[in-house]
């Protein structure tokens, strides 16, 4: 591998309601409907609703519960509790539904489950369809740990909603077994996009696979190195680490592998939005697809390793596609961090947003690619944190890894 390449399976303008709910008019080239019919659902692409719903969420401030995109019937979603802001939402073509939990109600039961019900095996994030925090619990927790998270989500009333999830929650990093990805200390994991940091070279992978080690190769034997970990974090507030590249002229193009010969170009990077379809590529796996189904989730792999600020999704998973690529058309969006279940099963995996690790390692993608904080996909023209910690829950696979 002489170029130390890591591929190989590696309109109309709609009108504001007022200028107090949006400031200004918000154009909206793709959403389908008729001046006539002003507060008739509109049908919105991705993109749009990607643009709209933030905005009004935020300008609707405390009579808006979150929003979705609601991707069979391509419209927008708007959760709202009352009249006049359902109004509003009509107004501009989305679909009001009228929910009963406001998010600051939701947000301080997330923090409760953080406070008294973090243990090993458990994840939650805020849903804004069910609206609810939904919390799932992997196999691991049982007896005493189940009374507790059941005695704690029991006295948050219907706030709090409680699914098992198949498996165990790990991060998805696997012992070396063969195939072509990135490799080190033991431990095999996907590389994820490649970007350009001080004007070097360099990679995006999961953080959790950088503390195994920090220099990684293309094969087992390491006799193709490809670079060193600059920067990593896992727990805490994220899973990613950024590698430089030891050979600064090797091929490291904007592209993820799809796994069938062929590859998508990556040219920007987008926030993840709840209804945003995604594809992920892992080296163990391969190419699987899902939706996004939750944000700012905290996820408690036991050990001690509590991770917040991750993506929800029900995009399966399995040990080996740390790291990898998770991508909506040619906008990149998270990175694989780990979750439950597997390909054959289903499961809940959860995604390192890019967007907050290339702020925190000074990145960006390759020629200069804009970021898109719309959480669209631009082909388609629950606070928390640390708690406490009693076991190691369903961290055994990754435990393995370092002995």
């Amino acid at each position: 591998m002489s170029h130390r390449r890591v591929k190989k399976r590696t309109g109309a303008a709609v009108a504001a309601a007022s200028a107090g709910l949006l400031g200004a008019a918000v154009l909206l080239p793709n959403a389908n409907a008729t001046p006539e019919t002003p507060d008739a659902a509109r049908t919105f692409s991705q993109a749009d609703a990607g643009q709209l719903g933030p905005r009004l969420a935020r300008d609707l401030g405390d009579q808006a519960a979150g929003w979705y995109y609601d991707a069979d019937t391509r419209q927008l979603v708007v959760n709202v509790l009352g009249d006049q802001a359902a109004e509003r939402v009509r107004q501009t073509g989305g679909e009001p539904r009228s929910v009963q939990h406001t998010t600051a109600e939701l947000r301080a039961s997330a923090r409760a489950l953080t406070a008294d019900a973090s243990v090993p095996g458990t994840a939650w994030s805020v849903d804004p369809r069910s609206n609810r925090v939904v919390v799932h619990a992997d196999s691991t927790v049982t007896g005493d740990r189940w009374e507790r998270l059941t005695e704690v989500t029991g006295a948050l009333g219907d706030t709090v909603t409680v699914r098992r999830a198949p498996g165990t929650f790990t991060p998805f990093a696997g012992p070396v077994d063969g195939g072509d990805t990135i490799f080190g200390g033991g431990s095999r994991c996907s590389l994820g996009f490649n970007v350009e940091a001080g004007g070097a070279k360099a990679f995006l992978t999961a953080g959790h696979c950088t503390q195994a080690s920090p220099t990684w190769s293309a094969d087992q034997a390491g006799a193709e190195p490809l670079g060193t970990a600059a920067a990593s974090t896992f727990p805490g507030d994220g899973d990613f680490a950024l590698v430089v590249y030891d050979d600064q002229s090797a091929e490291a193009p904007s592209t993820v592998d799809l796994h069938d010969g062929t590859s998508q170009r990556i040219t920007r990077v987008a926030e993840a939005s709840v209804g945003l379809p995604v594809q992920r590529s892992g080296s163990t796996t391969g190419l699987s697809q899902g939706v996004v189904t939750g944000l700012d989730a905290t996820v408690n792999y036991g050990g001690g390793d509590i991770v917040t600020g991750l993506i929800q999704t029900d995009v399966c998973a399995e040990p080996g596609d740390s790291g990898g690529s998770m991508f909506s058309g040619d906008a990149a969006v998270g990175l694989t961090s780990g979750g439950s279940g597997d390909c054959t099963q289903g499961g809940v995996t959860f995604f390192q947003p890019v967007t907050t690790a290339l702020a925190a390692v000074g990145a960006q993608l390759p020629q200069g690619a804009a970021s898109d904080s719309s959480g669209a996909a631009p082909d388609d023209g629950a606070d928390a944190g640390l708690g406490e910690n009693d076991g190691d829950g369903g961290l055994g696979f990754l435990l393995d890894l370092f002995d």
